[in-house]
């Protein structure tokens, strides 16, 4: 698919992507983490306590998609139906019905009631993975971990990164007074302990998505500061500038008609690694009990869950094992986005 774009990407482009394709390593990996992400997103038709599909007296129901209630299936009560209580299942099959389960047929937040050993049980045939201390199985909460730690840190990395080119920018185009005050509080800022500023923080509201990303954000933006204007330093006095402020041009439009694109090679390449940060916050924020609401699936509190329970040690092993194969991946896909955009290559 990466071929098919060569041809309608001018030459350095085209050079940077071959580059990008040269390092089999982190091009695989590329690769590997949009796999594993494309499936987390689709979750629920993976892991889940609802049926794809049922087929009740003739007709087509998807509750996966779809809410219904015990009535619609000749129950007696308005409330939504539980497709594993075996009530609900002879109601089904009295009208020659059938119900089409996902893979893992339990949600993050599913307790499997049917364990013959006490929580956490270890891996079988109906968890894969093992339950965790309250009888939730492993393998879903993984699913979904997955899948909230990437968005989480995919979208923290891109409004940071907008937040930090736009400071840097504005810094390194215009020095003087504007650089000078910008870098004291940088310098100030940058200087503050962070995970006790966001454990404080959070602790004062109750933590979901968006606080947490906007707490974060406080400080994420930092990052991609300094490269920014140091390119734009460096930029606002070569001779295309120069040309382009003597036609008239006004600062804004060379700003972000011409220096930019130049700045965002180096800003590109510390994206995946601002990414794994993310990660690694939310996954310790998570661990120390002030990340996402209790209850969500969070691959800091399966560490946090290890670290209780010694005695079943496929909880420490599935969150050491997902956290260090994406982290990995991600790592291997910045490395190669650096060696493409090298301009000394």
């Amino acid at each position: 698919m990466l071929h098919r774009l060569l041809p309608r990407l001018n030459p350095i482009n085209q050079r940077r992507l071959q580059r990008f394709m040269a390092n089999r390593r982190g091009y695989w990996s590329l690769w590997v983490f949009l796999v594993l992400f494309g499936l987390s997103l689709f979750a629920e038709f993976i892991a889940n306590d609802k049926p794809l599909l049922v087929v009740y007296d003739g007709s087509l129901y998807f509750p996966v998609v779809q809410r219904y209630a015990e009535t619609d299936f000749g129950g007696e009560f308005p409330l939504e139906a539980n497709y594993k209580s075996p009530y609900i299942r002879e109601l089904i099959a009295e009208k020659d019905g059938w119900m089409l389960f996902p893979p893992i047929p339990f949600s993050y937040d599913s307790i499997n009631f049917d364990l013959t050993v006490p929580a956490p049980a270890p891996p079988s045939s109906g968890n894969w993975l093992g339950t965790d201390d309250q009888g939730r199985d492993v393998f879903a909460r993984v699913i979904y971990g997955f899948r909230i730690s990437v968005l989480f840190a995919l979208t923290l990395t891109l409004i940071s990164s907008v937040i930090g080119v736009f400071a840097g920018a504005l810094q390194g185009f215009y020095g003087g007074w504007v650089d000078l005050v910008g870098q004291r509080i940088l310098e100030v800022w940058s200087g503050l302990p962070v995970l006790y500023l966001l454990i404080i923080l959070a602790s004062f509201v109750q933590p979901n998505f968006w606080w947490l990303l906007g707490i974060m954000l406080l400080f994420s933006w930092m990052s991609l500061v300094d490269v920014v204007r140091a390119e734009f330093l460096r930029g606002r006095n070569l001779e295309y500038v120069r040309a382009a402020r003597a036609l008239g041009m006004g600062n804004g439009a060379i700003m972000f008609r011409h220096i930019l694109p130049n700045a965002m090679v180096s800003t590109i390449t510390f994206m995946p690694f601002i990414l794994t940060s993310a990660i690694g916050t939310l996954t310790s924020l998570d661990f120390l009990g002030f990340g996402l609401p209790a209850g969500s699936p969070s691959l800091g509190e399966l560490v946090a869950q290890g670290k209780s329970n010694l005695q079943a040690p496929w909880l420490g092993i599935s969150a050491f094992m997902v956290l260090s194969i994406m982290l990995t991946l991600l790592v291997f896909i910045g490395e190669a986005a650096r060696d493409a955009f090298d301009p000394r290559k």
